[in-house]
């Protein structure tokens, strides 16, 4: 009978640290796959991400890098602590640029954003919480960013943002969606 309690005695502190140990293992398993959809989500869902910021990421085994254009401070804080906190992401590398205030930029972004998401081709992408067609202004420099459906509505999206006073160069980077694919 005694012996029999001390096996009942060492098995609850084992069983415990296999519970503890098999935790641990669960988390070192989250897949590259996992953690980007992750990021992505949660770089997506920040409050004050729209229009007129761009961001993007990529992993280096745990590494996460962060570029991109944003037109407020504290998003460029919001992101790296929104990638901090996902799973399996050991350290944030922050290379976010914040675009300078400017009222000038900030004319040119709202009709860069009526022109384009006004055109009657571009319309449906301006439904949703977070539009696919990013419009970066930089000291009077336009940069589209995202992804369209197809390489007419990238051309349409380049003439309409070409039309707009006061710009000095248009640089069209929208991306054209791939089959099934869909990036951001």
């Amino acid at each position: 009978m005694n012996r029999s309690r001390r096996h009942i005695l060492w098995s609850f502190p084992c069983l415990a640290l296999l519970v503890l140990l098999s935790g641990m293992r669960v988390e070192a398993q989250v897949t590259q796959e996992q953690m980007v959809e992750e990021i992505r989500s949660s770089l997506l869902k920040l409050p004050y991400y729209g229009v007129f910021d761009f961001l993007e990421f990529s992993v280096d085994g745990r590494t996460v890098t962060l570029k991109g254009y944003v037109t407020r401070p504290s998003l460029k804080k919001d992101a790296e602590a929104a990638v901090n906190d996902v799973k399996g992401v050991e350290e944030v590398v922050n290379n976010i640029e914040v675009l300078p205030l400017s009222p000038a930029d900030d004319r040119i972004r709202r009709a860069l954003y009526r022109s384009i998401y006004g055109a009657p081709a571009l319309q449906r992408y301006g439904v949703g919480a977070n539009p696919p067609i990013h419009i970066i202004v930089k000291n009077g420099n336009v940069s589209l960013e995202g992804v369209v459906s197809n390489e007419n509505d990238k051309n349409i999206a380049g003439v309409q943002a070409r039309s707009v006073g006061g710009t000095f160069t248009v640089k069209n980077d929208l991306q054209v969606e791939s089959g099934s694919a869909k990036a951001e």
